[in-house]
């Protein structure tokens, strides 16, 4: 038999945060995995990326720091957004602090990446920074997700 005893009845206001912090950790993180998606299909594809500034999606995309480890840059987000979407899925503080990590991780990534577009590169990929952009706002929620201490805690089985 399970039992949830009273110390560990979750209390509606922090259930209430934790349901609205999930739910925009979904929205970004599928904002971010539209993103990923489509710049793998244009890596793959050979097609042309869309670009607002002239050239500076695909000085981006075609120079050596497009890939690590012979892995498309793209491929790795699609993998870093998958994994944050996978741990809102666990219900505990593991997924809390695995999805913060996953964010963390993604998010100084990025900051490398931006620092070669503006210094190395010297061209700037909109869609790079707005993947950027989604990993600041995602590193952001998941702290906030982590450190909240009205969240419910796991249930205890008796």
């Amino acid at each position: 038999m399970t039992t949830v005893t009273a110390a560990a009845a979750p209390s509606k206001a922090g259930a209430g945060t934790d349901r609205r912090l999930r739910i925009a950790i979904l929205a970004i993180a599928l904002i971010g995995l539209g993103i990923a998606i489509y710049l793998t299909i244009v890596h793959y594809s050979g097609l042309k990326v869309a670009c607002l500034a002239s050239g500076s999606c695909e000085t981006v995309q075609s120079s050596r720091y497009a890939k690590l480890a012979g892995i498309p840059v793209p491929v790795l987000g699609l993998i870093g957004y998958i994994g944050i979407l996978v741990t809102l899925a666990i219900r505990s503080d593991l997924g809390r602090i695995a999805g913060f990590g996953i964010a963390l991780t993604g998010f100084l990534f990025s900051c490398y990446l931006t620092y070669r577009e503006l210094f190395t590169i010297k061209a700037i990929c909109q869609w790079c920074v707005g993947s950027a952009i989604c990993m600041t706002v995602l590193t952001v929620l998941t702290a906030i997700r982590v450190m909240r201490t009205d969240l419910p805690p796991p249930a205890v089985r008796d």
